[in-house]
């Protein structure tokens, strides 16, 4: 399998639930690992991502996580999710091969995508809704139609699996991570690699946008946060070392923070301008993915042992 996971052996944990004292809720709704977490846009609906093939989502709205409905369809392990833009549909990736978009009111399948030749590890969901990019360990990073599935543009590769993509909010220009340890700057309009950025030592494993749509922050192997200004194509700062290897990384525009996951379990928020997290937690599992409340008020990790974890920052 060529791909960034390792598999560790479970941990058993107890359950929690959000309401108790602003303890992390814990919530068991797979029987495999979690890979990716998504939430939706008006923060009511969680979306989780198993490897045993589910794809599922949760009321999150008040209390403790609801389960609403399973999404049953890939026959492989679930590597991503990610909601459009207006809530309505979420995307999904396998091993499988495919990608899956879905009716979150109903649960009803969209068009079943395509066209890569191995694992799709990212996929997301253009700022308009159009269009959908993907990442895949075929090394390669596409961007598809999100209305009938259609490829839009293969517009080119990494040196190893591509792991991961996130878009500017104008959505001109789509950021990719790979284990050959760069990460790539892509033209939208112009169909065509921008920059490669080079400075991670080992696999770049989660990327996404800071500020505004020349900052780009990446997390990678080497245990380094690096922050790069995408005009000068260079690094303007590292954070770290981080203490075990990060695998999830999210940024909250409305609070200006960056949070990060890793294989030990450890979860980091941190403010880009200082050199030290400003909150930390530990879940007794690795982790695998993270995503931030839209108010930037908590946020969901996916975990090796089926669990999901809510954490409010304080």
């Amino acid at each position: 399998m060529n791909s960034r996971l390792l598999i560790a052996l479970p941990f058993a944990l107890g359950m929690l639930t959000l309401a108790a004292a602003q303890q992390p809720a814990e919530v068991k709704g797979h029987t495999a690992l979690v890979h990716s977490v998504a939430i939706s846009p008006d923060g009511k609906t969680l979306a989780t991502a198993g490897f045993d093939n589910a794809v599922k989502l949760w009321d999150i709205s008040g209390g403790a996580p609801k389960e609403i409905k399973a999404l049953a369809g890939h026959t492989g392990p679930v590597y991503c999710v990610a909601f459009s833009p207006d809530g309505k549909t979420l995307v999904s990736s396998s091993l499988d091969k495919t990608i899956r978009t879905w009716n979150v009111a109903d649960g009803k399948p969209g068009p079943e995508i395509k066209g890569h030749a191995d694992i799709v590890d990212g996929v997301t969901f253009s700022p308009d809704g159009k269009a959908i990019a993907s990442a895949s360990a075929d090394k390669s990073v596409r961007l598809w139609n999100a209305a009938d599935g259609k490829e839009l543009k293969n517009l080119g590769s990494h040196k190893g699996s591509a792991y991961t993509v996130s878009y500017s909010a104008d959505g001109k220009v789509l950021v990719s991570a790979g284990g050959d340890a760069s990460v790539r700057v892509w033209d939208v309009a112009g169909q065509k690699e921008l920059k490669e950025l080079k400075g991670h030592e080992l696999a770049a494993t989660g990327v996404t946008f800071g500020a505004d749509a020349n900052t780009v922050v990446s997390v990678g192997h080497d245990r380094h946060i690096r922050i790069w200004d995408v005009k000068e194509g260079k690094e303007v700062k590292k954070l770290g070392p981080l203490p075990d290897d990060p695998y999830g990384v999210a940024y909250s525009a409305g609070t200006k923070r960056l949070a990060v996951v890793g294989y030990a379990g450890n979860i980091s928020v941190w403010d880009l301008a200082q050199d030290k997290p400003v909150f930390t937690a530990k879940v007794k599992s690795p982790g695998y993915c993270i995503a931030f409340a839209p108010d930037g008020k908590f946020v969901v990790t996916g975990h090796d042992n089926g669990t999901t974890h809510i954490t409010p920052i304080k």
